[in-house]
């Protein structure tokens, strides 16, 4: 991977694990606990592709493994990670644009269920058996509930920065509210971005055009 890459990873990562552990890991709700680290996995993995996507999941999961309190074998949510993350970037679109946020928003619930599921059947294969307390059941409903609500205010943001870091012409261009980022909030919040910013661009660039013509009338006369 890139420096660049490499850099807003971790940094993303990192952030994701002490707020994951300090913050949704303390508010005790009933049955799963909101995972930003893997939202933070899917956001990277949607801009960078499947390899890169697998090899941070890896690195991501990894850092949860070894983070107290993890009370798990090491490795366990590495591997439940850079699964995922390998298989979000393969349905990153090859333009890097959508105009639906209902793709990536399914892609949250899948995750959320696919990795509770994979967790789950790798603690099975390695005799934790911690998910039959709690009923797999309540935790994969809750696991998709809690990602598919935080998700909008995580996923967008990650990926925008994401952009910005690699230059990607795309992302400079998006005026017209196509990146995958934009896309998601215009179409998941109602909320225009880039149309907004492409029209306020246009409608300056004609006025300061209109005003250009009339100075130049006042001195022909």
């Amino acid at each position: 991977m890139r420096i660049n890459r490499t850099l807003l990873s971790t940094a993303l990562v990192v952030v994701a694990l002490v707020v994951q552990v300090s913050v949704l890991a303390r508010l005790q709700l009933p049955g799963a606990v909101p995972d930003l680290l893997l939202l933070t996995v899917l956001g990277l993995a949607f801009v960078y592709g499947p390899v890169s996507g697998a090899l941070i999941g890896f690195g991501a999961g990894l850092l949860a493994d070894l983070a107290p309190p993890a009370d798990h074998a090491v490795g366990r949510y590495a591997l439940v990670l850079c699964v995922i993350g390998y298989l979000a970037g393969l349905i990153r679109p090859e333009n890097g644009q959508l105009r639906s946020a209902f793709a990536p928003m399914a892609a949250v619930v899948a995750a959320a269920i696919g990795s509770t599921l994979l967790y789950a059947g790798v603690g099975a294969l390695v005799g934790d058996t911690a998910a039959r307390h709690v009923g797999l059941g309540s935790l994969l409903f809750t696991a998709a509930i809690y990602d598919l609500l935080l998700a909008p205010f995580t996923v967008p943001l990650i990926m925008a920065l994401a952009r910005r870091t690699e230059n990607d012409p795309i992302a400079e261009a998006s005026a017209g509210g196509s990146d995958v980022a934009a896309g998601w909030l215009a179409s998941g919040t109602g909320l225009r971005i880039g149309n907004q910013r492409g029209g306020l661009r246009v409608k300056a660039a004609r006025n300061r055009a209109a005003r250009a013509g009339r100075i130049k009338g006042v001195k022909r006369l």
